[in-house]
């Protein structure tokens, strides 16, 4: 498996792997994160745009997507809790696999943590797979964030010792 950013070229593929993440995310009892339309095509156009989109290809074939930019997500400046920590911290949003990403998912979140030793992401309090999967790299729940429509998201953070 590998990680490159994202392309135009990938657009339409990428959208298919967020139809396919939905439709997982409903099986497994979580039909409020996403719901039928998010993440919209303009806003991962933008991601795009701005050089935040990543894939991961199994050989040629995208199987998975996320966004991942260091940055302060303005969400993150609420919560109800705390964080590790207040240093400068990675974002990663918008993960998905398709039908051929099994694994993807903690290969991109190691791949983040890689090229940066403090990390921040959320998820919905019904997105088992995720909250498990973030249990099992050394997150951290930190706590609860609102989202920009208001819906509440768990947030979790995981940094090298030196961070925290």
């Amino acid at each position: 498996m590998t990680i490159r950013k994202s392309t135009p070229q990938d657009l339409n593929t990428i959208m298919e792997i967020y139809a396919y993440a939905r439709a997982c995310m409903k099986e497994s009892g979580n039909p409020n994160q996403w719901f039928d339309n998010h993440p919209p095509k303009h806003l991962i156009e933008a991601d795009i745009d701005a050089g935040h989109s990543y894939v991961c290809t199994n050989e040629s074939e995208v199987s998975a997507v996320f966004y991942f930019h260091i940055e302060a997500e303005p969400t993150y400046n609420k919560i109800n809790g705390q964080w590790l920590n207040d240093e400068p911290y990675g974002v990663i949003h918008r993960i998905a696999r398709g039908p051929l990403g099994k694994g993807a998912g903690a290969y991109a979140i190691n791949w983040c943590f890689a090229q940066h030793p403090n990390i921040r992401i959320d998820t919905h309090k019904d997105n088992i797979p995720m909250l498990l999967l973030l249990k099992r790299l050394g997150f951290k729940y930190c706590g609860i964030i609102k989202i920009e429509n208001g819906d509440e998201r768990m947030a979790f953070q995981i940094a090298n010792s030196h961070n925290t």
